[in-house]
């Protein structure tokens, strides 16, 4: 019988499971876990599975054996009409923003919020301008992403993952298009949000040197595992190792 996992303050629980990505075996017996209020980094070499790891959270590939609870829904038995509710508690990050060009960024929001069942025209507009508040950028609410530099494509995309209250934050490579300077900005908006608000965010990255600035738990994808670290046990944290 599975344990029985306790969604309100455990949002991931992941024990002995393998993911498999197009019949390929990615990693095998993860065991993680997430809970409320937590800051949780997956690092590793390119190739190594970390953004899988993200991937098997959404839904988008599977996962097999084992326990896989994410935001209250079981993995391993979760239907493909359930994967759009699983994703509607999850927020997600991406790399490469993946914003829509021919929008501005207050209707690149606007969408999202009438994609996901708002209606009230007024209500929608005071939830993305305390959005955009936090992130600072209602100042650039009626600019096209292309005039936006990266980092501000960037807080525009935390904006959008954040507007329906998610119980998670995904966070795949948001600093990996970004120069450091702009990616330390970034990661101090994550933390104001972390600290702020009670954010719980799992970030896949290779920035390493950001990861002993802004400290989290921290798990290595590597050789087919996906295993705990403790920060004081001895890392390469060499930007050319995970890079």
């Amino acid at each position: 019988m599975m344990p029985k996992i306790d969604s309100s303050s455990v949002l991931v629980a992941l024990e002995n499971v393998d993911i498999i990505k197009e019949r390929n075996l990615i990693l095998s017996g993860v065991s993680l876990s997430v809970a409320k209020g937590e800051w949780v980094y997956v690092v590793g070499k390119v190739g190594g599975g970390k953004t899988s790891v993200v991937k098997a959270l959404i839904g988008e590939i599977p996962v097999h054996k084992g326990v896989a609870h994410v935001v209250g829904f079981d993995l391993c038995r979760i239907k493909t009409r359930q994967i759009p509710l699983l994703r509607r508690k999850i927020g997600v990050v991406f790399q490469d923003f993946q914003l829509l060009m021919e929008r501005s960024v207050f209707d690149n929001l606007a969408f999202v919020l009438s994609s996901t069942g708002w209606r009230s025209k007024k209500m929608m507009t005071q939830r993305i301008l305390e959005v955009l508040d936090k992130v600072g950028m209602r100042h650039k609410s009626h600019k096209m992403p292309y005039q936006l530099s990266g980092g501000e494509q960037q807080r525009v995309a935390i904006a959008r993952a954040v507007l329906n209250n998610p119980q998670l934050i995904l966070a795949d490579e948001p600093t990996g298009n970004l120069d450091e300077e702009t990616a330390v900005g970034i990661m101090s908006l994550f933390s104001d949000l972390h600290k702020n608000y009670g954010l719980t965010i799992l970030m896949v990255t290779h920035n390493m040197s950001m990861v002993q600035r802004f400290p989290g738990r921290l798990f290595k994808c590597e050789s087919g595992k996906c295993v705990e670290f403790e920060m004081q046990q001895e890392i390469d944290f060499s930007v050319d190792t995970y890079v």
